[in-house]
């Protein structure tokens, strides 16, 4: 019995391997805005077709949809150019959004205080994927 069970593991793990899913990646550094702002514009197009993605971040009045956009932009242009991927069939698969190294300035305040001032940064990464017909 344990035998049959490796065997079938051992199928599964060969159809797994045998198919290869395309990704297309984009990767924005250092963009000044915080990562909490960003989050909120990238959950919104999570998931989401790439028409309908740019469509939604075009009429989005946050100015991270912006940069998003621009980073969609740019993994659409690389799965064209490098991957031969139809933009028609592209999703995206992920989204995520990484906390940068924040700037520190300090404010000065009343009665020789200081008021510190965090800048944030961030770093977002969209991957592309074909979607699969059926």
């Amino acid at each position: 019995m344990a035998q049959t069970k490796t065997k079938k593991k051992a199928e599964a793990d060969e159809a797994v391997e045998t198919e290869e899913v395309m990704t297309a990646t984009a990767t924005a550094k250092y963009v000044r805005c915080s990562p909490r702002k960003m989050r909120l514009v990238a959950d919104m197009v999570r998931g989401k077709d790439v028409a309908a993605a740019r469509t939604i971040l075009n009429f989005s009045t946050r100015n991270a949809a912006d940069v998003i956009n621009k980073v969609v932009g740019s993994a659409i242009a690389n799965a064209e150019n490098n991957h031969d991927m139809s933009a028609d069939e592209l999703y995206i698969s992920s989204i995520y959004v990484n906390e940068g190294p924040t700037l520190k300035r300090i404010r000065p305040r009343a009665m020789g205080r200081a008021f510190h001032i965090r800048k944030r940064t961030c770093h977002v990464t969209v991957e592309l994927t074909a979607r699969e017909e059926g």
